[in-house]
């Protein structure tokens, strides 16, 4: 897929190499490479997914990468339900709502 420049898309890039991290890093860390996933709006006049771009951010930083996506999605969550959290939510709003009466009255 094309992009042309003032698209939103999203870049990679590797950062570091496993044998560039820290030793002091844990094994599991250490043994994988320092990734980045940026979004941001193209600078060049077109690229092509797999082409070498510069995006500029949404707090103006321009960062270099592998233009992997064009019209990125917004695509995080919150992880699924914690039931034990649930139970503590609800509980949590019947306490707020209990103090907010006895201060009204």
């Amino acid at each position: 897929m094309e992009a042309i420049r003032g698209d939103w898309v999203r870049i990679h890039d590797i950062i570091m190499s496993p044998e560039e991290r820290s030793e002091r890093l844990p094994e599991d860390t250490r043994r994988v490479p320092l990734e980045m996933w940026v979004k941001g709006t193209l600078t060049e006049e077109s690229a092509r997914v797999g082409d070498k771009v510069t995006v500029e951010t949404t707090t103006g930083r321009r960062v270099r990468g592998i233009l992997i996506d064009t019209a990125p999605a917004w695509d995080h969550n919150f992880g699924t339900l914690v039931p034990e959290l649930e139970v503590l939510g609800r509980r949590l709003k019947a306490s707020l709502r209990e103090l907010d009466r006895g201060a009204a009255e």
